[in-house]
């Protein structure tokens, strides 16, 4: 049985995360973490992660950016694994986050589904391919209206994906509002969509000469972050000191 920290237990996903462990009997949420306090579920929930006094196994996070700091400061005293699912990082946080992860193991995705890292692996085949015989590439994701940071972790994920395979010789772009120029051949266009209560769309686009290529992911609901976070938690509760990815667990 793997006992679980709930960081951002109050949050969408953490209320999400916390009905589904309900449904596993090899996990359990021991305790919550919210800035509000408020209890919300069966488990104890503080304020504050520095005032958790309950023993655990493995963190989940699914809270801000502004709290990671902190949240790895705490991991790193107790010497606990910790699953990392928000998005929204900084330069500087992803520096901290793998000095961290010398010391305690850390997993990091921008998404956690099974389908999106089996998306993953189809680009990088696609881009070795396509890219090299001139298709020009984009990215347009799509969530719910209130979701802070954009683009998303997972279309930032998918770009570096399709970058890493051809030498890291394609740059971003996110905005051509301002620059009145062709498209450079060696970008990838990211772009991002806010509406509704959007679980989240990923389309990528490959754009060659007479003819188009489109690769699409839809996630109809947060279980499948929800799920796959549950077992990043199995997974990595009892490994060594590390950064990890979900290729790892699926």
């Amino acid at each position: 049985m793997k006992r679980i920290l709930m960081h951002g237990c109050n949050g969408r996903m953490g209320l999400v995360i916390t009905e589904l462990a309900k449904t596993q009997d090899d996990v359990e949420i021991v305790a919550g973490v919210d800035i509000t306090g408020e209890k919300k579920s069966d488990f104890p929930v503080f304020d504050s992660i520095e005032k958790c006094d309950v023993d655990f196994d493995v963190i989940i996070d699914f809270s801000t950016a502004k709290a990671v700091d902190n949240l790895l400061d705490y991991a790193l005293s107790k010497g606990k694994a910790l699953v990392l699912c928000t998005t929204g990082l900084s330069d500087e946080q992803l520096k901290k986050v793998e000095e961290a992860s010398k010391k305690i193991a850390i997993l990091r995705s921008g998404n956690m589904s099974l389908g999106i890292n089996t998306v993953i692996k189809l680009l990088k085949e696609a881009t070795k391919t396509l890219a090299n015989a001139g298709f020009d590439m984009e990215i347009v994701e799509k969530h719910h209206n209130k979701k802070l940071d954009a683009p998303s972790g997972t279309a930032l994920m998918l770009a570096e994906a399709m970058n890493s395979v051809m030498n890291n010789e394609y740059h971003f772009v996110f905005d051509r509002s301002q620059v009145r120029q062709q498209r450079d051949a060696k970008e990838i266009g990211v772009s991002a969509v806010r509406g509704g209560s959007i679980v989240g769309i990923h389309e990528v686009t490959y754009a060659g000469p007479d003819e188009v290529i489109e690769i699409k992911h839809t996630a109809y609901s947060r279980n499948i972050f929800g799920n796959g976070a549950l077992a990043a938690a199995k997974f990595l509760a009892d490994k060594e000191p590390g950064l990890y990815g979900m290729d790892a667990v699926v």
